[in-house]
Formats: structure tokens, sequence, C-alpha cells
């Protein structure tokens, strides 16, 4: 499934949550299902931003990743397991959208994707920006850890759905 499928998935299925169901937090330090889609959202903006930046940047880097960010990309994705981010980068998504709004949020997410998936080829790849915990990415690895990050957030998905309170 690519980035455009699982997406249009995570869309799908907003439309059988109801606004209780969307915003309901299952326990303390868990998050809901819109703070998790608001999440996913937000990062995934913030990779993109990452491409145009790769897209204008005109010094090319020789750096690379470090040994998580080699793994994570030989791997094709996150692996398995909770990852909790340090205390400062860690606040509680937001929790006060509907369905309606994450839908546009994620059709806009959608648009955007779809603009850069024709450009990365004219990327320079030996023009990169640096990720905190994966080192230096040029634009097409910026580009695939949106899916990528879709693909791992899925189990918490799948167990916040197998939580909700039946409508």
């Amino acid at each position: 499934m690519d980035e455009f499928q699982l997406i249009e998935t995570y869309k799908d299925d907003l439309k059988n949550y109801s606004l209780e169901q969307l915003r309901h937090i299952p326990e303390p330090g868990v998050w809901s299902l819109c703070q998790m889609y608001d999440h996913c959202i937000l990062v995934a903006q913030e990779y993109l931003d990452c491409v145009e930046s790769c897209a204008a940047e005109t010094e090319e880097k020789e750096c690379g990743k470090t040994e998580f960010g080699e793994r994570l990309f030989k791997n094709g994705g996150f692996p398995p397991i909770k990852i909790k981010l340090p205390d400062e980068l860690n606040a509680p998504p937001n929790n006060t959208e509907n369905n309606g709004q994450l839908i546009n949020r994620l059709d806009q997410l959608l648009e955007r994707l779809s603009e850069w998936e024709g450009k990365l080829d004219a990327i320079n790849p030996n023009c990169k920006i640096e990720h905190g915990g994966f080192g230096w990415l040029n634009a097409q690895e910026w580009y695939d850890l949106v899916g990528m990050h879709f693909r791992h957030h899925l189990r918490q998905k799948n167990e916040l759905e197998q939580r909700l309170v039946p409508q």
C-alpha cells in the first residue's frame, strides 16, 4: 500500500467514528484518535516542509544518516515499538477537531504529497536537511518518511479503535 492509499484509508476510517469516539481518551497518558490523527498530519507536513527545504537548498552535504536512520531506511519503516519523545517534544496533540476538519487536513496533505511526488527526481539527492534522530536526509527520504510514519501509527490506531465505546 503506497502513502496515498494509506492516507485514504485513514480518511475513510474517520467516517466510522462519532465525535465522542474521536475525542475519547481511554486513560491518562494515552492519546485519543483525534490526537493521533493530528500528530500524524502535523508530522507529515513537517516532513514535507523539509522536502521543500531540500529542494531550495543549493549546498550539497556529505553528511549521512545516524545508525538508527540507516536501519530505518534499510528496513523501510519504524520498528514495531512505541517511541517516547523527550518531554519538550511531546506536548499533547490537539483534541478539539471534528471528523470533517481532519478529513480536510488529510485532503490538503494528499494534495501536497501529490505536488511533491512529481518533483522529487529533479531535486539534488546531495542537498540534505538534518533530522534530529535519523541524521541528514534528502528530499526523497523526507518524502518517504511520511508513509513510514503513517504506517507506524496503524498499530496505535487499531489499539485505540479496540478501546472505543460503542455508539
